[in-house]
């Protein structure tokens, strides 16, 4: 495995077989992210989405919030946004090819956000990009930057109207509402609701599931439904049928055939 379970003070990274878990760190502050902390998610990312024996990457958060979007002032009354930030090179929050939110919605291995708590800003774009969301009663989603005069800086814009439509994207954000983990369910917006101390155990379970499938085969399929969005329905068929050609010739193909017929779990290993 190439990636490294390593953590730092502000991001926690495990792995648990072929799922990978990383837990923003910042309790005392709702897990606002900071600048390293931004850096660090990207690269962690990144690693995970590069390493063939990780399979599934669940995103949560630690204490009672998943994340209260960007720190715009630190501890130190710095931060990102502030005057000493401003004052330097072009941050890489604005540079897309390194950003968390760019480099999770070109990633192939499937992430599972469990909402442990409040998303606000910037963390409710982060768990808009999560394939799935998996929220414990406790949650809550804030789409409230109207109220703070910004905009959903990392495709929230993009994301948001294509998951519930257009209409319900601008209640929440013209209005500047903030939902509850049952509402979210009734839009869409997650999967499923769970009591608070079942939710990583679910997460967990979720994950283990997309796991145990073909890795090729799953990641495949996300890619073609992410770049489906944008293709006409004959392009995207034409796309499918070149990978599926080349699936057909693969070690996993004849796995699964093997384990149908012998009516047992398959082993996959991804070639």
């Amino acid at each position: 495995m190439s990636l490294n379970p390593s953590s730092t003070e502000e991001l926690i990274v495990e792995t648990h077989g072929n799922v990978a878990v990383i837990s923003l760190n910042r309790p005392d502050r709702l897990n606002a992210i900071s600048r390293p902390m931004l850096n660090e998610l990207s690269r962690k990312m990144v690693e995970a989405d590069k390493d063939p024996d990780v399979r599934c990457v669940v995103l949560t958060g630690k204490g009672r919030g998943f994340c209260s979007g960007l720190d715009l002032v630190d501890a130190d009354g710095g931060g990102i946004g502030s005057p000493e930030e401003r004052s330097q090179r072009r941050p890489s929050l604005f540079d897309l090819r390194d950003a968390p939110l760019t480099v999770m919605w070109r990633m192939d291995t499937p992430v599972i956000c469990a909402l442990n708590g409040a998303a606000a800003g910037y963390g409710m774009d982060i768990t808009l990009l999560c394939d799935m969301r998996i929220a414990a009663g406790s949650a809550k989603m804030a789409a409230v930057t109207a109220k703070r005069n910004v905009v959903p800086e990392s495709g929230g814009t993009w994301l948001l109207p294509r998951l519930i439509g257009w209409g319900k994207a601008a209640e929440l954000y013209f209005r500047a509402r903030t939902i509850g983990a049952e509402e979210c369910l009734e839009l869409g917006l997650v999967n499923a609701v769970v009591p608070d101390d079942q939710l990583m155990e679910t997460a967990m379970t979720w994950a283990q599931e997309v796991a145990d499938n073909a890795p090729l085969a799953v990641q495949t399929t996300k890619r073609m439904m992410r770049m489906g969005i944008e293709e006409s329905y004959e392009t995207a068929v034409d796309h499918l049928m070149v990978h599926l050609a080349g699936m057909f010739r693969s070690e996993d193909f004849k796995e699964g055939v093997s384990a149908f017929l012998e009516r047992r779990k398959p082993n996959f290993t991804g070639h």
